[in-house]
């Protein structure tokens, strides 16, 4: 239950409440104990009566109009107590199962705030699906925990206490007879228990793997319908539902015999109480209304001591889900916060001797990078693909932390910002350009508290994309669909950019922003970026030379280190890393415009 221990500030949050249902648990139940008494009395009354009886009719009839009276009112009475037990029986599902609901609500909201502190490194450990079930099913079977588990395990408490209360001050003896299969009950609980626990574990785990291959399946539909996969990915969803379907069925056998041998041994008790009551009524120790309360009283346990099964169960299931919570609780972010001050920044950064290895991969991304950028300059940073261009980007952005170095902004430590106030003064377009499933507005605006309509499309006017926008049904107003599934890579990648300029950051960084976006558009992008980025301190990442804009510096990265760095003229001159991509570069261009113009020639000669 040490795992379960996690959710007493939950129910602290709602102890009034908790409280108020433990007590109408105890009203229901002394009221439920009443009414066995009531019909123990009533049979009594009619047995000794009928005692009474003789060949007279005269008083034949006025012993049935005497019972018939007392009859009516211990009926009244009867009715009247079930009717406040069950009132009472409500008001403890209303208070206990809305708790319940409560706390599921408090759960889920605070896995999803964690989710959203943990660093980035720990989503490259774990799957997506996995953390859909863990804040949805184990959730779910938390709540059973904490509503019906706990309402049916107070329930059963007080049942048996008043129950056998009440058996014991009516004839200890025959309590003792009826007692005897509990401590087989308890064997049983304690061996299934064991057997439910383990299941329950390997259920969810299995459960957490099915969504994971769901959620892949689904998002990259695409590349699996591309490469005509479908029937190898049914297979492999089927072969592990299988897996999936036999641990459940497993648990189903265990609760199959596990709900009947309770149901047993509480008939056995019955058929105890019958038969030894039975014979102390025959010699006179025991009325006939004792007999007939003492089977009430034992009926009315049959329930709560079924349900010792089910309540294992449901506690066991939640111990296996919580642990499994807990095991994404209890991770701490390795970007923790030292400071909660907030600088506003100027736009002064500076690497120094900044070195840095992947924690999963062991890959050494960065060695030894040391550069300088001053307030509203503007630099590029060119490499080939795993130079360790977008490492610099996440490290500013610090979602990692560097290894050894330091990264600082207007001279202060990245790490002695707040990290809030750090990621929202930088505008950051990431190479894997994601979108939300909202309108194009919101995904625009989404780095501002609020954003009109007529401020996106400013912005989104500086990205080349408004014409675009405009010409779509809805124009602003279009839902872009899961992860921007509705539009092509170049629109995503513009309304990213516009995304990030919307913030007007003092510093910019951009990663490979363009690489989807056709040369035309690239051109009349980088015009407007030579404009919006006036003034403001701009790191732009590529593997590509932007020829229209304007660097103050341009480094050059090969294999994690600073292979060259300089202006354009003065890396070309050195005739290295960066004249050589350059060169390439400019070949490529010009084959592109051959091969445009021969098809403007063989376009031209076919209408003729």
């Amino acid at each position: 239950m040490k795992e379960l221990a996690t959710l007493n500030k939950y129910f602290a949050n709602y102890k009034w409440k908790i409280l108020a249902g433990i007590c109408f648990v105890i009203c229901a139940n002394l009221l439920n104990v009443i009414n066995p008494l009531i019909t123990g009395k009533a049979v009594d009354l009619i047995a000794d009566n009928l005692k009474k009886v003789s060949n007279s009719n005269e008083l034949f009839v006025s012993i049935r109009d005497t019972i018939d009276r007392q009859v009516f009112i211990l009926f009244l009475k009867y009715l009247g107590v079930a009717l406040l037990a069950g009132t009472f029986t409500f008001l403890m599902r209303q208070t206990i199962i809305v708790v319940s609901r409560l706390i599921e609500y408090d759960m889920k909201n605070a896995i999803y705030d964690h989710y959203q502190q943990l660093d980035l490194a720990f989503y490259r450990r774990n799957n997506t699906g996995d953390l859909m079930n863990r804040i949805t099913e184990d959730v779910s079977r938390v709540r059973m925990y904490a509503g019906p588990a706990i309402m049916y395990s107070v329930n059963l408490f007080f049942t048996i206490t008043f129950a056998v209360g009440s058996m014991l001050l009516i004839n200890p003896q025959l309590t003792m007879w009826v007692l005897i299969p509990l401590p087989i009950l308890s064997f049983i609980i304690y061996y299934v228990n064991e057997l439910v626990a383990k299941a329950s574990t390997e259920i969810q785990a299995k459960l957490s793997d099915l969504t994971t291959d769901a959620q892949e399946t689904y998002s990259g539909i695409r590349v699996v319908q591309a490469y005509t996969r479908e029937q190898e990915m049914i297979n492999h969803f089927t072969k592990e539902a299988e897996l999936y379907k036999q641990k459940q069925l497993n648990l189903a056998k265990v609760d199959s015999i596990y709900f009947p041998a309770m149901t047993f041994l509480v008939g056995c008790s019955i058929v105890i109480v019958i038969y030894m009551g039975g014979m102390q009524v025959g010699m006179g120790k025991l009325t006939a209304g004792n007999l007939a309360t003492f089977i009430m009283y034992t009926n009315m346990l049959m329930w709560p001591v079924s349900s010792l099964g089910f309540t294992a169960s449901m506690i066991q299931r939640a111990i296996a889900s919580q642990r499994r919570i807990n095991e994404f609780l209890n991770q701490k972010p390795a970007i923790a916060e030292t400071v909660a001050s907030e600088q506003i920044i100027k736009g002064e950064i500076e690497f120094k001797q900044v070195s840095f290895t992947y924690p999963d991969t062991g890959i050494k991304a960065l060695r030894n990078i040391s550069f300088r950028v001053m307030p509203g300059q503007r630099i590029a940073v060119i490499g080939r693909t795993g130079s360790g261009k977008t490492t610099m980007a996440d490290l500013l952005m610090r979602m990692y932390d560097v290894d050894s170095g330091t990264i600082t902004i207007d001279g202060t430590d990245i790490r002695d910002f707040k990290l809030g106030s750090l990621r929202r003064q930088i505008g950051f377009v990431p190479q894997d350009v994601f979108l939300f499933s909202e309108t194009i507005t919101e995904n625009i605006g989404f780095g501002l508290e609020q954003a009109d309509k007529e401020t996106s499309k400013r912005y989104a006017a500086y990205a080349v994309i408004d014409n675009e926008i405009e010409s779509f049904p809805n124009g602003y107003e279009t839902m872009v669909g899961e992860r921007g599934v509705t539009l092509s890579g170049g629109q995503k990648q513009r309304i990213s950019i516009a995304r990030a300029l919307i913030k007007q950051p003092n510093i910019l960084l951009l990663d490979d922003c363009l690489s989807a976006v056709d040369t035309s558009t690239e051109k009349q992008i980088e015009h407007n970026l030579d404009v919006v980025l006036h003034g403001k301190t701009a790191i732009i990442i590529t593997h590509r030379i932007f020829s229209l804009l304007r660097f103050d510096n341009i480094i050059v990265l090969d294999q994690g280190e600073i292979a060259e760095q300089g202006t354009h003229d003065e890396l070309l001159r050195k005739g290295g890393l960066y004249a050589e991509i350059y060169n390439k570069q400019q070949v490529e261009t010009q084959q592109r415009a051959e091969t445009t113009s021969g098809q403007q020639g063989i376009l031209l000669s076919d209408e003729g």
